[in-house]
């Protein structure tokens, strides 16, 4: 026996229209089956279309309320009543079409196809992801035929209105779905969606409307991007057979390591090294920026991981809209060279010299370590 639809449903039979959408609309979210992996998935969403079916028409549920099943079984073609072929099943359209797009169709109308989206990898270097930059690339795809005009018909032949769809270039099939019937409109296999049969087709493009051809863009790179960075070029992808919107081109960008400078986010990364005396001593050094040159000063008795931050020498900040929004920082981070091969003289100096420092070793106590500002400096 099937279960009570109000049940089935998880309301009242004091449910309004209103709780009865609402809770169509939570249990459909979770048992769809292009949603739901559960195996019964499919007959458990049959059984929630069945109830509301049932439940969200007035005259069908005053028969449930009253006959229980056996009111309704009698007008319920194909197993769900209510349907109507011009407007869908009763607002069952609208719910569906809002949580999972144009399901099935439900007898509404598409409008002509778009044009496919095309793909293009773009490598980049390290500088142009930092300052952006313009650059040429050649796409191959297809384009409306010159010859015809994208018509598809040799220039000086006539067509006519496609038979099977009348002109529309959209025809409605009717199939089973879930166990229920559903119009879906389809794009006429006849005409290709054109509504025009074309009797002499264009010699340049075979009837097809458009040729392969190859294209030089140029391509606007911001500033800031990174790898993986991808730029949407509107309706420079290939255009619809359909007479729809000509797709989009989208530019996946790559960016080749630098030699030296590493990035993360809007701050960039370089680690020098110094020896022994300068890092005793204290020194003035000159270092690589995206920017040029810079001379930064070391701190007499400068340890092995110090970090020294340049102001607005990093990456600039990309916002969603492709402006920037400042630069981040430089980071510098500084290591200490102890050498490994020394002559003869060197030698010398550095026995002199551990003489006056002595050999007692001290654990640090209450100072914060190399480690522990390399860990405050990457995030832990």
């Amino acid at each position: 026996m099937p279960r009570d639809y109000y049940e089935v449903l998880e309301v009242s039979r004091s449910a309004s229209p209103d709780d009865l959408k609402q809770a169509f609309r939570r249990l459909a979210k979770i048992h769809h089956p292009d949603v739901s992996s559960a195996p019964d998935a499919e007959a458990r969403f049959k059984e929630i279309n069945e109830a509301y079916q049932v439940l969200s028409n007035p005259d069908q549920r005053a028969a449930y309320d009253r006959y229980g099943h056996a009111g309704v079984n009698g007008g319920m073609p194909g197993g769900f009543p209510g349907f109507n072929s011009a407007g869908g099943f009763g607002g069952l359209d609208d719910i569906l079409s809002e949580l999972f797009g144009n399901f099935g169709g439900f007898g509404r109308r598409r409008g002509p196809a778009r044009g496919r989206d095309l793909r293009y990898d773009l490598t980049i270097d390290f500088q142009q992801a930092v300052f952006g930059a313009e650059v040429d690339i050649e796409v191959q795809r297809r384009e409306q035929c010159g010859r015809c005009r994208g018509s598809g018909a040799e220039p000086g032949t006539k067509t006519h209105r496609c038979p099977e769809c009348n002109g529309v270039g959209q025809v409605r099939r009717m199939q089973q779905t879930l166990g229920f019937q559903v119009v879906n409109t389809v794009t006429c296999p006849r005409c290709h969606g054109r509504g025009q049969q074309i009797d002499t087709p264009c010699a340049d493009c075979s009837g097809g409307g458009v040729v392969h051809r190859a294209r030089t863009l140029t391509v606007s790179i911001p500033p800031g991007v990174d790898d993986g960075t991808q730029i949407r070029l509107t309706n420079e992808g290939e255009p619809s057979t359909e007479g729809g919107e000509p797709g989009s081109l989208f530019i996946v960008l790559h960016v080749t390591p630098h030699d030296f400078f590493k990035r993360r986010n809007s701050e960039i990364i370089l680690e020098v090294s110094i020896n022994v005396a300068q890092a005793a001593l204290g020194d003035r050094i000159t270092i690589p920026t995206v920017d040029g040159e810079e001379s930064i000063q070391i701190p007499a008795g400068t340890q092995s991981g110090k970090i020294v931050r340049l102001r607005g020498k990093g990456i600039p900040k990309l916002r969603r809209d492709g402006t920037t929004a400042g630069r981040g920082d430089q980071m510098v981070v500084v290591t200490v060279d102890v050498p490994t091969k020394l002559s003869k003289e060197q030698r010398a100096l550095f026995e002199q010299l551990a003489e006056t420092l002595g050999r007692e070793v001290i654990p640090q106590k209450g100072e914060r370590g190399f480690i522990d500002r390399l860990s405050d400096f990457f995030g832990g």
